[in-house]
């Protein structure tokens, strides 16, 4: 599908401040790296992802779900559908790569890196993802690479959008781990004008392979359920996002709108106290 924003589109050119992910590997454990080279096949993959952000706003979803978030599972390993990465992918097929940025493969993505350190505002939002593959009983691919990003409270894109053009936050890249688990912190994205609230990821063989966005085996989207954006979204600095969910659907949205069945994410807990978004999304080569 054709993804149409309203976005502002600036120059997006970024400092050149670092030596790319291939430096950013030498940091890292090789036993966990080469754990994805035996990605036999590459004909399917399955992750779940939770988030979970701690307390600050008013209402709950529903009880249960802890700050770290509980895995969701499914019946089945059908392959979620592909979906566009928008023009906002950051990974080097429209515009800037931040792929080849050192400093890229890390945990919290909250922040810029490199010649900014901004840090993005918002609820606090933990992704974890478990990749497994459907082809072995769904059993966890250790050292498969997942590059996650979304637009910040303000519903900018960094790297692209006018009030984000000079930072990187909100992307990341992590490599699975034995059971086949991935984490990022984050935060809450917003609701801008035309899109349903959602999370774009990749999924990629391996972190070596991650450089390259034409290595990548699956592009898709998460959308956040309703009840969830209602109650972030009446916390402060989120306002905007009100009025601009109120104006779309997941029926009418450009992406979910031939069905959402396995990419609408399910949520537990509390704004309080944590909130937990699970999805199991089997991917397909």
């Amino acid at each position: 599908m054709t993804e149409t924003l309203v976005l502002v589109e600036p120059d997006h050119d970024l400092e050149d401040h670092d030596r790319g992910l291939v430096f950013d590997l030498s940091t890292l454990d090789r036993r966990q790296v080469l754990k994805g080279l035996g990605f036999a096949g590459l004909n399917a993959g399955l992750f779940t992802i939770i988030g979970c952000g701690p307390g600050g706003a008013s209402g709950g979803a529903s009880a249960g779900a802890t700050a770290a978030g509980t895995p969701a599972t499914g019946a089945s390993c059908a392959v979620i559908p592909e979906e566009t990465a928008g023009p906002f992918p950051g990974d080097g097929s429209n515009g800037p790569n931040v792929l080849a940025d050192s400093g890229v493969v890390r945990k919290d993505i909250r922040s810029s890196f490199g010649s900014s350190t901004t840090v993005a505002t918002g609820v606090p939002l933990t992704i974890n993802l478990t990749i497994q593959d459907p082809g072995s009983d769904c059993a966890p691919l250790a050292g498969a690479a997942v590059y996650v990003w979304h637009c910040d409270q303000g519903g900018n894109y960094s790297l692209y959008s006018q009030a984000a053009a000079n930072e990187n936050y909100l992307r990341g890249v992590q490599a699975a781990d034995d059971n086949g688990l991935v984490t990022f912190q984050s935060i809450f994205p917003a609701c801008y004008s035309g899109r349903w609230p959602h999370i774009h990821f990749e999924v990629y063989p391996s972190l070596e392979m991650a450089t390259d966005e034409n290595n990548k085996i699956a592009t898709s989207q998460v959308a956040l359920p309703k009840e969830t954006c209602d109650l972030v979204y009446a916390t402060s600095g989120y306002e905007q996002s009100v009025s601009n969910l109120q104006q779309v659907s997941l029926d009418r949205d450009m992406v979910f709108s031939d069905g959402v069945t396995q990419q609408l994410g399910t949520v537990t807990g509390t704004v309080e106290q944590g909130l937990a978004v699970g999805l199991t999304v089997p991917v397909g080569a």
